[in-house]
């Protein structure tokens, strides 16, 4: 039996070495061993997050001072976009702290960080890395993640509704939305139809969160969809209905065919 090793030990020394050779190949002047050494003292005691953002604060040390050129260095190494729905964790685990540089260095440069987040989910995840932008410039953002709604790709497509979901587990609540979830609905009505579980559990879990703090306005979306014919939307209802389900609420209920 092979021993389970916690995801927070995936984030150490080795990783360090790993982001080493693959800067240093597109990149020269990177202190390999430097950047090696200053995420290996840093790391002891410290959990999953914590980890995370000291390898992200090591390649801010050690990469170019200009913010487009450390990015563009980055970009550079992320290899093809991973092509299957799973993996993000698991196969694109390394890319996290880049993802988590774009979301603590990038946040005055919206082009460049929000190009760097379409990039980076396709290999792994901008769920999180996408929330400050959406605080910050929430209309300009809101309105891209549309656009993102109707993208080819199906992580893409993933992160226009998993990134703005409002109580995104291990990932700071956007008040903003908890507060009032309408802007999210034009990127869930895009989405209602969509062919891949990937996103239809995302989109179910973004109104699984919508019921939670604003129950009418979450359920007046799942009633006007009640009546499409369509196995997908009918498949979200019914995943975005669960804890209703479990509380007996007839409501519900009647919504489910």
């Amino acid at each position: 039996m092979t021993e389970y090793t916690k995801l927070k030990y995936y984030y150490g020394r080795d990783l360090a070495k790993l982001l080493a050779d693959k800067v240093h190949k597109k990149y020269p002047k990177f202190q390999k061993q430097q950047f090696i050494d200053t995420v290996d003292k840093k790391i002891t005691n410290l959990e999953l997050k914590g980890r995370i953002e000291v390898i992200a604060d090591a390649l801010q040390e050690f990469l170019p001072t200009h913010y487009k050129e450390a990015v563009s260095i980055m970009m550079s190494i992320l290899g093809p976009p991973n092509q299957n729905e799973t993996g993000m964790f698991k196969d694109g685990y390394w890319i996290m702290p880049i993802a988590f540089l774009v979301e603590k260095y990038g946040i005055d440069d919206f082009e460049t960080s929000t190009d760097a987040i379409f990039q980076i989910t396709q290999r792994s995840t901008g769920e999180y890395a996408v929330r400050p932008f959406l605080m910050k410039y929430p209309e300009k953002m809101i309105s891209l993640m549309i656009k993102w709604s109707q993208n080819k790709n199906v992580h893409v497509r993933r992160l226009s509704s998993e990134g703005t979901r409002p109580r995104l587990p291990w990932a700071k609540k956007l008040d903003q939305f908890i507060l009032d979830p309408k802007p999210i609905l034009p990127i869930l009505e895009n989405l209602k139809k969509d062919k891949s579980l990937f996103v239809k559990k995302s989109v179910a879990n973004n109104l699984n969160d919508i019921l939670k703090d604003n129950y009418n306005i979450g359920i007046e979306v799942l009633r006007k969809w009640s009546g499409s014919q369509n196995t997908d939307t009918q498949w979200i209802i019914k995943h975005a209905l669960r804890n209703e389900m479990r509380k007996g609420n007839l409501e519900a209920k009647n919504l489910i065919m």
